[in-house]
Order: structure tokens, then sequence, then C-alpha cells
């Protein structure tokens, strides 16, 4: 606006804002001289983001407040009050903190505004108020440091639980292969004592061949028993009373040692029948020991096999989770961090039945993958929090228009609608002293909204409370 659209400056009317009713004639006189008065049409007065160039004070007319959300702008207030005031509020810290519009304003009706530069801001508070400037510095520093720190608490807290779960879930399978290995250091060693015993026996070549036809069958026939359902614990309990029968009927004085590994594998009677008419009597013992001995061990290679295969999983999960070896913003597949948490907080899920809603043809998402998954975690283990330790989990992906869209829910008892508008609002809980921040969901806003440019909202009643994050496609510059 140029001199000549400035409106005149009436002290007067300055001093009847609650903002300025305290300020003596010179000090009205300074804001006259600095400032001046605009006619303003409905529209945009300023837009958040954007750099702080003033400072507005409403005289007569009426306004709206807006934040972003989403990329959608969301009205806070509406008022025609005299006084009140936006833009630059917070050029007095300097360039301490970026100096943008925290919000937009929007201008409903023809109003005038009083309108101080921001630099002129700036000078009036320190000059005029500077015991205020530091009481308010100290509170502003201090606030952001303090969330700071109590964020990063809750950050290294979450890991420290993820840690606990990790080590406890790497600690089974690295047992079971333990113990898996030791057992299967008795079982060659029998395997080798009994290949003495072949090599040293009046074993032909023919009978020699024999037994490995056989072992080769049965481990033909332990592959097959693994791909079919064989029945449950007490149908499997008559097998082996059974097959436990035959071998002690055939000289087998260790038979309820032998007959559960047959039976594992999917060996009867009839089969068993068909090895003694191939074999003399006097090798029939030592030919089912050394099936034995044969299937035990391939059982005790599938669970090392199992085992290391588990650990390999559950590293790849905590890289998959952590990010460490990938750039801090990447376009990556939602469904392979959401996996990743879910096994890093295998253990809290005890007792949580997880249902994958995913719509698995969504295309990849640009963002900062770490981060995100700290979304995730804070939202899982608020819905299992929330639960108490039983109910139904269930996330769901899918493509809405330009964004990605991801809905944890949980089957809890629901957020009151009273605290419903809060639970954002950093420090806030409704946990006992000691078991929360308040700051999971504040930062999980901060990391969607503020950082991803996305959404993240909450809708609640008994029995089904969802969380619905928003990531857009298009990446913001």
């Amino acid at each position: 606006m140029s001199a000549a659209d400035r409106l005149p400056c009436d002290i007067g009317e300055l001093r009847t804002m609650f903002l300025f009713e305290h300020l003596d004639d010179s000090q009205l006189v300074w804001l006259c001289e600095h400032g001046h008065v605009e006619h303003v049409e409905p529209g945009w007065l300023v837009r958040e983001g954007e750099p702080a160039t003033c400072f507005y004070v409403l005289l007569e007319g009426s306004l709206a407040l807006y934040r972003t959300v989403g990329g959608d702008d969301v009205e806070t207030t509406r008022t025609t009050q005299p006084g009140v005031y936006t833009g630059a509020w917070a050029a007095y810290l300097g360039d301490r903190v970026p100096q943008l519009y925290g919000g937009s304003t929007r201008v409903l009706a023809p109003s005038r505004f009083f309108v101080l530069d921001a630099a002129d801001f700036s000078t009036l508070m320190h000059d005029w108020f500077p015991m205020a400037v530091h009481l308010l510095e100290g509170l502003f520093f201090g606030q952001v440091n303090t969330q700071a720190a109590i964020g990063q608490r809750e950050r290294l807290q979450a890991l420290g639980q993820l840690s606990a779960g990790l080590t406890h879930e790497l600690n089974n399978p690295a047992s079971a292969a333990v113990r898996a290995t030791s057992t299967l250091r008795e079982r060659v060693s029998a395997m080798r004592h009994k290949l003495a015993l072949i090599a040293e026996g009046p074993y032909d070549r023919e009978t020699i061949a024999a037994l490995m036809r056989l072992q080769d069958e049965a481990l033909e026939h332990r592959a097959k028993a693994l791909q079919r359902d064989q029945g449950g614990a007490l149908d499997a309990a008559d097998r082996e009373d059974r097959v436990a029968d035959w071998l002690d009927d055939h000289g087998l004085t260790d038979a309820w040692d032998v007959a559960p590994v047959l039976v594992q594998s999917g060996l009867d009677e009839e089969w068993l029948e068909s090895v003694a008419e191939r074999v003399d009597d006097g090798v029939l013992v030592g030919a089912l020991h050394w099936l034995s001995y044969t299937l035990e061990t391939e059982e005790l290679m599938a669970e090392i096999e199992d085992a290391t295969t588990r650990v390999s999983t559950l590293v790849d999960a905590a890289k998959q989770y952590s990010q460490l070896d990938r750039a801090p913003f990447v376009r990556a597949d939602v469904h392979e961090l959401l996996d990743a948490t879910l096994l890093m907080l295998q253990k809290k899920l005890s007792g949580i039945t997880v249902v994958k809603q995913y719509d698995r043809s969504i295309a990849g998402v640009p963002m900062y993958a770490a981060e995100m998954n700290q979304v995730w975690t804070n939202l899982i283990v608020n819905a299992v929090q929330a639960m108490g330790g039983s109910g139904t989990l269930t996330l769901t992906t899918r493509r809405v228009e330009d964004w990605c869209e991801v809905v944890v829910a949980d089957t809890g008892p629901g957020i009151a609608p009273e605290i419903r508008q809060r639970i954002f609002e950093p420090f806030f809980t409704t946990k006992a002293v000691g078991e929360g921040t308040g700051l999971g969901l504040d930062i999980s806003w901060r990391i969607v909204v503020k950082k991803h440019h996305g959404d993240l909202q909450v809708e609640s009643e008994p029995g089904d409370t969802r969380f619905t994050v928003r990531i857009p496609y298009d990446a913001p510059a």
C-alpha cells in the first residue's frame, strides 16, 4: 500500500484498544508515527509460512484465524473484537526463531487495521517492556527446550522398550538353536557309531543299498507329512501307541522313544512292515534306529534353520524400523514399515488380535521413514494400552485421492469427548504419573502434519477408536 492509500492514525482510537490502553501519550504518538492504518477488503491478510513482515491490530471489522492441516485451511477462531492482533507477534524473538507467520488470517468483511512493521514492533517490545521480553523469551525457549528434552526422553524410552522386546524375541530362537545344536551333536555321534557298526558288521552291499533307499523314502515321507494336516494331538497319540506296539513286537527296547519320531514324519505300521520285508531280521533293529536318527537329525536341522531364519527376520525388521542404512527421506512401502513396527512390538502385542487390511496395490509414499515408524509405534502402543492387553488392533491402508491413508483402530473403551480435543496438546496425558509424558501424540502430530504436510485425525466411541494418518503422495519441497 502506498502512503497515499494509508488512513489517518488517531491516538484517541488507539487508546480505546485493550492492547494499548495503558500506554502514555508519547507512546501512542510513537505508534502513529511508525505505524499506519489500512483499509482491507475481504480476503487473505497473511498466509501461514510466509515471511512475517507486519504486526496487525484489528480496529474495526471481522477476521478469522486458520491453521493449515493436511494441506487444508482449518478455521480455529473468528472475531469482531477491536484490539485483537495477528501477524508478526514473535518479532521480538529476532533471528533466534524463523520469522514466519504461524497461521493464516482472513478478513471476512471490510475492515481497518493498525499496521506496524515487524522491526518496529521488535523495537517497541525491547524498549518499552524489557523485563516482559526477558520473561517471554525465557518462557518460550524454556518450553521449547523442555519439550525437546522430554521428546528425546520419550524416544529413548520407546527405544528402550523396543530393545527389551527385541532382546526377548532374539533370545527365544537363539536358545532354540543352541538346544537343537546340542541334541544334533548327540545324534550325529550316534549315527557315526551306527556307521562303525555297519562297517564292522556282516552287511553286504545290497543290504547297505537297501538302507540308503529306506533312508531316502523316510525323508520323502517326512517332507509330505509336513505339507498335510496330520490331525490333532489325540490322533497323534493313538498313532504313536500303535507304532510303539509294532516296534516293541519287533525287538526295539526303546520303542517309546523312537515311535514319536517316526509318527511325526508320517510313518505308520504299514510302512514299517515294508521295511521288515526288505531287510533281514538281524538287521531290522539297527535299520530302524538308523532311520530314527536320520529323521531326528533332519528335524533338528529344520529347527536350527527356523531359529536362524527367525533371528535374521528380526534383524531385518530392526534395520527396516531404524532405517539406519537408508536415506532419511525415501519413497517407502508403508506396509513394510507397519510390519516392521509390529514385529518390534511383538512382545507388547501378546493377547492382542492383529488384523491387517492392507491395500497392497498402493504405491510407495515419500516420507521420513524412521520418523513415521515412531508415529506407528506411538499409535499402536497407545491402542494396546487402551485395550488393557486384550482386544483387536486393526491396521488399514488405502489410497484416497492424492493421499496414502493409514488407520490404526482399537476396540478399547474410547476417548471421552471432553478430552478428545486435547489429546494432541503437548504434555497432556490421561495416564498415571510416571507412565507417560503426554508427548507421544504431540510428536506424532508434528511429524505427520508439520514435517510431512499430512493430516492426523481421531474418531472415537466405546469399542471403536480410530487414528487416521494421511501422507501426501506429492512430497512438498
